[in-house]
C-alpha cells in the first residue's frame, strides 16, 4: 500500500483519512485485531462485499442532495477506483463496488475535496438521514425539512454520543402528512407540523424498523418544537449508546431496548438525560439549504416529439407542478438504481441548461430534478430521451425498488435485480395501465433483510429457498398488504406464501388480474387485500407453490445460468463486539486520548463522554478477565459493583454505578468534565495496576 498525504483544508478530515490509511497499515500487519479493524472502517463507508478482496464504498448523502459536480466527481471516482457504476440506494446514498481496500484513503480523500463524505455511511452510527425528496418544493409541506435533516446530520456527525452503539440509527423528515419518508419504519421519524400559534415542530415518530422482524414506530410527541429537535435526538442516541443490546446483533436495534424495557421507561432514561445534553435548545439555520439558483432564462428552440404518447405518459406520470409558481419537478426512473459512469456524464450534460444545480436521490432509487420551466419540458425530455432516461411510471406500481442481492451483498440469498427487471418488464408489456397506478408498491429484498423494503410494500418478495427432489430451489417469499398510511401510520406486509423464483412473474399476474377483477369503486390495495383477506391470496397463490411439477429452470435463479447453492457469508449492517482484554485497554486509553483532547479546547460535553466511555472500556477489560460478559454498557457498570467493587477486590470511594453515572447528574460544565476526567484517570490507573498483576499471577 502506498502512503499519501491529503491536501484538503479540513483538518479533522484529514485526520480522519489519515487514521484510516494508518489502520489499513496496522490491519496488514497484523497489529490490529481483524474485528476492530472491521468496526472501524464499517464507520468510514467501507464495506465488505460478497467477492473476496474488494470493498463497498457508500457515500453519504444527507437527505439525498448532490450537486452536478459532485455527481461528476462520484462517476470520475467509479471509474478510477471502482467497477464504472452508482448504485442509488433506499437511504438516498450512493454505493460504489469492487474497490480494493488499501485505496479507500485516497478515494475518501478524492470526494472531500468536492465536500463528499464517507464517514458514517456504515456501522453502528447513525446512517444517512433521508427526507422527502421533493422537501422545499412540495406544495402539501407545512415548511421545508431540508435544513433540519441536514442539522441533524452535521450535529451528530463524528459526535462521541453515536460512534460505537449496539447497532445502527435511522432517521427520516417526511415533508408532509403523506409521510413519504416512511417515519412509521425509522428509529427516529419526523413529520413537520405547526401548531396554532404558528410555530413550526415535529410529530416523532419512535423505534420503528424493518428487518426480519418488522416493528411499526410509536408516536411520542405530537407537536416536538423545533429547538428541540436535536436535543431530544441526543438524549436517546445517548440512551441507546448505554442500555442497548451489544452482543446479539439480532436483538441490538433501539426497537428491541422498547421491546425489552418498554416504552414508557426508554423514555423516562431519555428525559434524565437530557441534563448531560450538550444542548438543552438548538436553534436551526432555516437558511443552512437554501434553494439552488435557477437556470438561466432563455428562449428554448422548438424540438420534434417523436412519440407523443410517451410524452404524454412520461409528462403525466414523472412530472409534477411545484409549490413555486411557474416551475416543475422532474423524476427520472432509474431501473434498479443503477447508473452507468459515461450515462452520469451524459445525464448532467443533459439536464444542465433546463434544471437547477440540485439532484436529489429519491427512496425509490431514482432521481428528482428541480426547477423546470414549463417551456423546457419538451427540450429537457428530448435530452433525456436520447440517453434513455425518459422511462414513464416513476413510483408507481412499475417502479420496483430493490436492494443489490446476491450481485454483490454478502446476505443475499437469491438474485433480486434480475427478479425486479422481469417484474417491471411484465408491467410494461401486460399491464401497461398501472404505469399512472401510484398506490400500489413492488419492493424485492435479496434476503429477509429489508435492505429492499419489502416489508412496507404493497408487493413484497424477499429471496429464499425451498428443497425439491434432493436439491436447493431458489425462492421468494411473497408478503402482501403493507404500505404508507399517513401521518406516522404505516402497514407491515404479511407473509403470504413461498414459491420457486422463477414462478415470481405468475405470482404478479395472478395478483393484479384478481385486484383488476375484483376491487371496487375506489377501493385501494389495503381496502382490496383487508376485504378479501390472507387466506384468499394464499388460496389463489397455493398452486404456485406445488413443487411437484418443477421445471429444470426452476433450480436456476433469475440472472444465473448454474444451479442455485444457497452461499450466504457474513453480513455486515453492525459492527461487531470485541471481546479481547488488550484491545478492550488500548480502546480506553485511545478515548482517555480523546478527552483529554476535548478538554484541553473546551469541548467539555464531547469530554465528557469520551470520559464515560473509558470507564466503560476498562471495566469490561477486567470483567472479560474473569469471564465475565455483559452486552449492554449499563450492565458492565452493574457487574463490575457486583464483581469487583462489592467483593473488595477493587476499591473506590463510592460504588462504580454512581462513580460512572455522574455523566447524567451534572451539566456538562468545565467543573464537571475536569473532575470527572480526573476521576477517570486514577479509574484507569487502578484497572491497569490490577491487570498487570493478573499477567504476573499468570
Amino acid at each position: 500500500m502506498q502512503s499519501f498525504r491529503t491536501e484538503l483544508e479540513n483538518p479533522i478530515v484529514e485526520q480522519d483519512i489519515i487514521d484510516l490509511e494508518n489502520k489499513i497499515k496496522a490491519f496488514r500487519d497484523g497489529t490490529i485485531h481483524d474485528e476492530k479493524f472491521r468496526s472501524l472502517r464499517l464507520a468510514r463507508g467501507v464495506y465488505g462485499q460478497r467477492q473476496p478482496g474488494v470493498q463497498m464504498i457508500r457515500i453519504k448523502l444527507p437527505f439525498g442532495k448532490v450537486t452536478f459536480k459532485q455527481l461528476l466527481r462520484i462517476a470520475d471516482i467509479a471509474d478510477e477506483y471502482g467497477s464504472g457504476n452508482l448504485h442509488l440506494t433506499t437511504r438516498q446514498d450512493i454505493q460504489l463496488h469492487y474497490v480494493s481496500l488499501d485505496k479507500t484513503p485516497e478515494l475518501w480523500a478524492k470526494l472531500e475535496q468536492d465536500d463528499i463524505t464517507l464517514r458514517e455511511a456504515c456501522g453502528n452510527t447513525v446512517r444517512n438521514v433521508t427526507a422527502t425528496p421533493n422537501s422545499g418544493i412540495d406544495k402539501d409541506e407545512p415548511f421545508d425539512v431540508s435544513p433540519y435533516a441536514h442539522a441533524v446530520f452535521k450535529y451528530f456527525l463524528r459526535n462521541p454520543i453515536c460512534q460505537e452503539m449496539g447497532r445502527k440509527i435511522k432517521i427520516s423528515f417526511s415533508s408532509s402528512d403523506k409521510d413519504t419518508a416512511f417515519s412509521y419504519i425509522h428509529d427516529l421519524g419526523f413529520i413537520p407540523k405547526i401548531n396554532e400559534n404558528g410555530e413550526r415542530g415535529f410529530k416523532v415518530l419512535f423505534a420503528g424498523g424493518l428487518g426480519a422482524q418488522p416493528f411499526l414506530a410509536s408516536a411520542v410527541h405530537e407537536f416536538l418544537p423545533e429547538d428541540q429537535l436535536i436535543p431530544f435526538t441526543e438524549s436517546v442516541l445517548r440512551v441507546f449508546d448505554r442500555y442497548g443490546e451489544r452482543s446479539n446483533r439480532n436483538k441490538a436495534r433501539l426497537k428491541y431496548l422498547v421491546q425489552k424495557l418498554g416504552l414508557e421507561e426508554v423514555l423516562r432514561l431519555v428525559a434524565e438525560e437530557r441534563i448531560a445534553n450538550k444542548v438543552k435548545t438548538f436553534a436551526i439555520d432555516r437558511d443552512a439549504v437554501p434553494q439552488p439558483a435557477l437556470p438561466l432564462e432563455q428562449e428554448y428552440a422548438a424540438v420534434e416529439i417523436l412519440n407523443e404518447a410517451h410524452y404524454k405518459h412520461w409528462s403525466a406520470t414523472n412530472v409534477v407542478e411545484q409549490k413555486q409558481e411557474g416551475f416543475y419537478a422532474v423524476y427520472v426512473k432509474v431501473q434498479v438504481g443503477d447508473i452507468k459512469t459515461d450515462k452520469a456524464r451524459a445525464f448532467v450534460d443533459a439536464i444542465k441548461p433546463y434544471v437547477a444545480d440540485e439532484i436529489r436521490v429519491t427512496q425509490n432509487q431514482g432521481l428528482l430534478l428541480k426547477f423546470v420551466r414549463k417551456e423546457a419540458l419538451p427540450s429537457l425530455y428530448t435530452a433525456l430521451n436520447k440517453i434513455g432516461f425518459t422511462t414513464a411510471g416513476f413510483d408507481s406500481l412499475a417502479d420496483i425498488t430493490t436492494c443489490p442481492g446476491t450481485d454483490t451483498c454478502n446476505l443475499g440469498i437469491s438474485n433480486s435485480m434480475t427478479l425486479a427487471e422481469v417484474l417491471e418488464e411484465v408491467i410494461y408489456t401486460d399491464f401497461p395501465e398501472f404505469i399512472y397506478e401510484k398506490n400500489i408498491k413492488i419492493k424485492i429484498s435479496g434476503c429477509m433483510n429489508s435492505c429492499g423494503q419489502h416489508g412496507l410494500a404493497e408487493i413484497g418478495f424477499h429471496g429464499s429457498s425451498v428443497k425439491a427432489e434432493g436439491k436447493v430451489v431458489p425462492a421468494v417469499q411473497v408478503m402482501l398488504g403493507g404500505g404508507t398510511v399517513g401521518n406516522g401510520v404505516g402497514r407491515v406486509a404479511e407473509r403470504v406464501i413461498k414459491v420457486p423464483s422463477k414462478r415470481a412473474t405468475s405470482v404478479l399476474h395472478f395478483i393484479l388480474n384478481d385486484f383488476k377483477a375484483n376491487n371496487e369503486a375506489e377501493e385501494n390495495f389495503h381496502q382490496y387485500y383487508d376485504r378479501r383477506g390472507k387466506d384468499h391470496f394464499y388460496q389463489l397463490l397455493k398452486p404456485l407453490a406445488d413443487l411437484t411439477n418443477l421445471q429444470q429452470e426452476e433450480f436456476v435463479d433469475w440472472g444465473n445460468v448454474e444451479q442455485f447453492v444457497t452461499a450466504i457469508g457474513v453480513g455486515e449492517c453492525a459492527g461487531v463486539v470485541i471481546d479481547l482484554v488488550a484491545t478492550l485497554l488500548l480502546e480506553a486509553d485511545e478515548k482517555f486520548g480523546w478527552a483529554k483532547q476535548n478538554l484541553d479546547k473546551g469541548a467539555y460535553a464531547d469530554a465528557i463522554y469520551h470520559t464515560y466511555s473509558t470507564f466503560v472500556s476498562a471495566a469490561k477489560s477486567l470483567l472479560l478477565d474473569k469471564g465475565i460478559n455483559s452486552s449492554t454498557q449499563v450492565g458492565v457498570i452493574r457487574e463490575f459493583d457486583n464483581h469487583y467493587v462489592e467483593t473488595g477486590e477493587f476499591n473506590l470511594s463510592t460504588n462504580f454505578s454512581d462513580l460512572v453515572l455522574q455523566i447524567n447528574k451534572n451539566e456538562p460544565t468545565a467543573e464537571f468534565a475536569a473532575k470527572y476526567f480526573s476521576e477517570a484517570e486514577a479509574f484507569l490507573n487502578q484497572i491497569k495496576v490490577k491487570r498487570n498483576e493478573r499477567i504476573i499471577e499468570v
